[in-house]
């Protein structure tokens, strides 16, 4: 693979412009960052889902801005051009703006390249904090792991129209107010691809159809690598053969030219 460019925020919004997908998947370390990068990922999320995949906890919850920091770290250090989001984790941006501000600027100072928090309503105004701070904000609607408690578990959001009206809202607002992405997770696919249509930014989607911008997947998801079952909307890359880097390579071939997600095979 030819050397690349680095993937800037201005890149990703003039793939955006032009209707390339955009390929991200989770990371959480250094090695599988050189190969995520090497193989073409657009984007390294560094998600809070870690707790899950790597600690075993029964959600992300437990997980720290310490270790969410150390990660970020990680991660940062083997990579070369793949554009860094990091999870804030819970708790680390509830309490006030200037509370998300300070460990937002932890994150940053760690390596990332934009931080990445969850729900809408309320969080608009921390999103514009942020960003009026030079800090790049992605947003997360739709499911989100921090709230499942709230939600009452693993459900697809946005079903009813009260809902779906307000999910739009929310985007809109987060949008509005200086966020450059949104990864929205577990929705309808035809609520997805309205909202991919409507909204000026990329959307992210996972568990979402395949109208929006682009896909994220958990890493080890991607790989086969699950407790239990898999998510319906996951597919395992690795399955066919041939190496990790390989099956990564597989995965952004596939976000790119839309074949995955299929969205009669999975029922979006």
């Amino acid at each position: 693979m030819a050397t690349r460019k680095n993937v800037t925020l201005h890149r990703l919004r003039e793939m955006h412009a032009r209707g390339e997908k955009i390929a991200m998947l989770t990371c959480y370390d250094a090695l599988f960052a050189h190969v995520l990068d090497q193989a073409g990922v657009d984007v390294l999320l560094v998600g809070d889902s870690l707790g899950m995949v790597l600690q075993g906890h029964p959600s992300t919850l437990p997980v720290t801005m310490e270790e969410m920091i150390y990660h970020t770290g990680c991660v940062a250090r083997g990579n070369t051009t793949a554009w860094i989001i990091a999870d804030m984790p819970f708790g680390s941006y509830q309490e006030s703006a200037e509370h998300a501000l300070s460990n937002a600027v932890r994150l940053m100072q760690s390596g990332a390249h934009m931080v990445k928090l969850e729900g809408g309503g309320w969080t608009a105004a921390v999103v514009q904090y942020l960003v009026d701070r030079s800090i790049p904000v992605c947003a997360h609607l739709g499911f989100t792991p921090q709230s499942v408690f709230a939600l009452g578990g693993n459900r697809v959001q946005g079903r009813d129209e009260s809902a779906a009206a307000r999910l739009l809202q929310h985007a809109e607002q987060l949008a509005s107010a200086g966020a450059a992405c949104l990864v929205l997770e577990m929705v309808p696919a035809t609520l997805a691809r309205d909202l991919t249509q409507k909204l000026p930014i990329p959307v992210i989607g996972i568990g979402a159809g395949s109208g929006c911008s682009g896909q994220v997947l958990v890493l080890h998801d991607m790989l086969g690598l699950t407790y239990g079952d898999a998510p319906r909307f996951v597919r395992n890359f690795l399955e066919s053969g041939g190496s990790i880097t390989d099956a990564v390579r597989r995965y952004v071939a596939a976000v790119k030219d839309g074949q995955f997600p299929d969205d009669a095979l999975h029922g979006f």
